[in-house]
């Protein structure tokens, strides 16, 4: 919401908001846009007939006071995606949505977009490097990029964020079960994304990864579906000493797809150069082919894509290096739900098969917290030779959720050298306890550990001492 409120204040807006709490890097770059309000909390005086409309957030509540007042004077009332759509109801809408991996591709379009010249607006779920909001609105832009979540709109509107961008372009990168408190079934669940094929624009295309199972399932069920969906998979890629490279085709100028509707496949019949890049693991790899033909129906040619994208250094807590030596590697990564960490934990195995690889989860989200849905986390973290996982019984508490004790965490996950701890302090100790020579660590976060910064953490003090 804070980023809304900056974009459309250098749009020309004169912008005013409220909240209950405003945390850090909000409340420094609202003060910095002249922004922050005044004094924090509800005011009903805020709210007159002088307000053209007024945005609500997701987390407002139904009985908040300024949105009372607002619908008493019937001002016009947005929610934030519903807002996104009327500034850019004109322009080439895209949409990137999936259970994981929307935010990457996302910004892996930003990214080529931006160093290729074309000028675009869009909103993103995290910071991307090269971009100082996550959000921007503009008059000028002919095109504009969303990542399509699927969570509520607001407390008045629980229609599905993805639901209201109306794509020209869109994206499905998978499914796997998540938001349980919104979605209370997988079949639920499954449902906003086939609703959401029949949102796009007549004449628009959607491209989905054939690659997940739920997505096969789906199309294969919807019969003849409008619009006509293209597959995409893999990109071919090779890793080496550490390195990851793309295999790229030999015709490097095409900008159109073939006709058949199974182009997503990239069967490449002879390779050009490889192309390396700075992302890793299978799921990036599909990220990557995802982009690539976003990419192509906006009108960049093959070989401008790849000269981009080898300069992609992704998303914050996307696979983020915390540190790094010769022996040792540190990550930091928004993984959370069961797909997200099984690939995550997978794809850094995968790229040092040599390093002992420590995983640490925490689980903080309500699926995460909810003992009926531990068991989807089976097997997730089984490929580190050492499993952390940490919950905090007071988050669990504080989401009105059932207690459970860590050997409930034990029997779900069913992972060989799994330790779970319920005190952050105790953590942080044993990981300093850790010899890390030969040994990559990966953090995997929604939250913060109950106040841990893991970015202003000494790394180097390990890396050095073993």
């Amino acid at each position: 919401m804070h980023n809304l409120a900056i974009a459309l204040k250098e749009k020309g807006y004169e912008v005013s908001g409220s909240d209950d709490e405003i945390f850090e890097p909000s409340r420094s770059r609202l003060l910095r846009h002249g922004l922050l309000p005044k004094d924090i909390g509800w005011d009903t005086e805020r709210i007159n007939n002088n307000l053209d409309v007024v945005i609500l957030g997701m987390h407002a509540r139904a009985n908040n006071p300024e949105l009372k007042k607002a619908q008493e004077l019937g001002l016009k009332i947005y929610s934030y995606p519903e807002y996104l759509y009327e500034q850019c109801k004109e322009k080439k809408r895209v949409v990137i949505a999936g259970s994981h991996g929307k935010t990457t591709v996302t910004a892996m379009v930003m990214h080529v977009l931006r160093l290729c010249g074309v000028d675009f607006d869009y909103m993103i779920g995290a910071q991307v490097e090269g971009f100082d909001t996550m959000v921007r609105l503009s008059n000028e832009a002919e095109i504009a990029i969303f990542e399509g979540d699927e969570y509520p709109s607001s407390p008045i509107d629980l229609r599905p964020k993805f639901h209201l961008y109306h794509p020209h372009i869109a994206v499905i990168t998978g499914i796997a079960w998540d938001h349980i408190n919104v979605f209370p079934t997988f079949e639920n669940y499954v449902e906003q994304f086939r609703l959401f094929t029949t949102m796009i624009e007549p004449g628009g295309k959607l491209f989905y990864c054939n690659e997940d199972s739920c997505l096969k399932e789906l199309f294969t069920n919807m019969g003849e579906g409008k619009p006509r969906p293209y597959i995409y998979s893999t990109h071919p890629y090779k890793t080496h000493d550490g390195k990851t490279f793309l295999l790229t085709e030999q015709n490097s100028d095409s900008t159109n797809p073939p006709s058949t509707p199974s182009y997503g496949l990239t069967i490449l019949r002879s390779y050009g150069l490889p192309v390396e890049v700075p992302f890793f693991g299978n799921h990036n790899m599909q990220n990557v082919s995802a982009a690539l033909y976003i990419c192509r129906e906006l009108g960049i040619t093959n070989e401008l894509f790849y000269r981009a994208i080898s300069t992609f250094k992704g998303a914050t807590k996307r696979l983020q290096t915390l540190a790094q030596s010769d022996h040792s590697h540190f990550f930091l990564d928004f993984a959370h739900s069961p797909s997200k960490v099984f690939a995550t934990v997978n794809a850094v195995k995968s790229l040092y098969p040599s390093r002992e690889l420590v995983a640490c989860l925490e689980l903080h989200t309500f699926s995460s917290l909810s003992e009926s849905f531990l068991e989807q986390y089976a097997n997730t973290m089984s490929v580190a030779d050492l499993a952390l996982v940490y919950y905090n019984p007071e988050t669990v508490k504080h989401k009105k959720l059932a207690f459970f004790e860590p050997e409930t965490v034990y029997k779900a996950f069913k992972t060989n050298n799994l330790e779970v701890f319920t005190d952050s302090e105790a953590l942080i100790k044993k990981i300093k306890t850790i010899d890390w020579f030969n040994k990559n660590l990966l953090i995997m976060t929604s939250g913060n550990f109950n106040g841990i910064n893991f970015q202003e953490f000494d790394w180097n003090s390990l890396t050095t001492n073993h």
